[in-house]
C-alpha cells in the first residue's frame, strides 16, 4: 500500500484514546429523544431517536488521482481509521460550504469543484441527513486546523487502493465512499 502522510497537527500524534469510564445516556455530542408511538394494533412504545442536522462526508480526489483521507480515532469502532473528511454543517450552513470547510480544517486541502452526489438518513432511528460530496482537483493549500478534540493526520492513497480500503470494511462511511467513487466514474453501477 502506498501511503503519503502529511500535515501532522503540532506534536500530537493520532492514536488510541484511553476510555476513562461510561455514562448512561448522551454526554453532549449526540441528542437522543424518546418518541412515544401508538402502533396500528393499539399498543404503545417509546423509541430512541438520534436527533441532528446535516452532516457531510467528502470523497476528495487530487488531480493525480489520490484520495485525501483523515486518519483519526473513532470511538464507536474503538480504533484509528482512515476516514473521509467531514462533519456537521453549522446551523443553516449550505452543505457545499460545510464540505469545503471540513476538508480544509481536517486536511489542509481545497477542492477545485464540489458536488453533492447523494443525501440519505444516518439510520432508520435518526433524523440526521447525511450528504456525500465529491471534491475534485484537490490541492494542499494550508496546514490542517482541526477543532478541539480532533486529532487528525492527513493521508493520501491512490484511488485503486482506496477502493480496496473501502471493501476491507475499515471505513465508517462506506456508502458515501462508493457513491463518490461512482459519481467520479471510478466505479460503474450495475442496474
Amino acid at each position: 500500500m502506498l501511503i503519503f502522510r502529511v500535515g501532522l497537527v503540532g506534536e500530537v500524534r493520532v492514536g488510541e484514546w484511553t476510555r476513562l469510564g461510561e455514562l448512561d445516556g448522551p454526554a453532549g455530542f449526540l441528542t437522543v429523544r424518546g418518541h412515544r408511538y401508538r402502533y396500528p394494533d393499539g399498543r404503545e412504545d417509546t423509541w430512541d431517536i438520534l436527533v441532528g442536522g446535516a452532516t457531510v462526508a467528502v470523497v476528495a480526489v487530487t488531480e493525480d488521482e489520490q484520495v485525501v483521507l483523515a486518519r483519526q480515532y473513532r470511538p464507536g469502532p474503538g480504533k484509528v481509521l482512515m476516514e473521509l473528511p467531514g462533519g456537521n454543517a453549522d446551523g443553516d450552513e449550505p452543505v457545499e460550504v460545510a464540505a469545503a470547510r471540513e476538508l480544509l480544517e481536517e486536511t489542509g486541502y481545497e477542492a477545485a469543484t464540489l458536488e453533492v452526489v447523494m443525501q440519505t438518513f444516518l439510520a432508520s432511528y435518526a433524523s440526521h441527513r447525511r450528504h456525500a460530496v465529491l471534491a475534485r482537483g484537490c490541492r494542499r493549500v494550508a496546514e490542517p486546523d482541526p477543532g478541539d478534540g480532533e486529532f487528525v493526520e492527513t493521508v493520501l492513497i491512490p484511488v485503486g487502493e482506496f477502493v480496496r480500503h473501502v471493501l476491507g470494511g475499515q471505513l465508517t462511511d462506506a456508502d458515501i465512499a462508493f457513491t463518490g467513487l461512482t459519481a467520479a466514474g471510478y466505479l460503474k453501477p450495475t442496474v
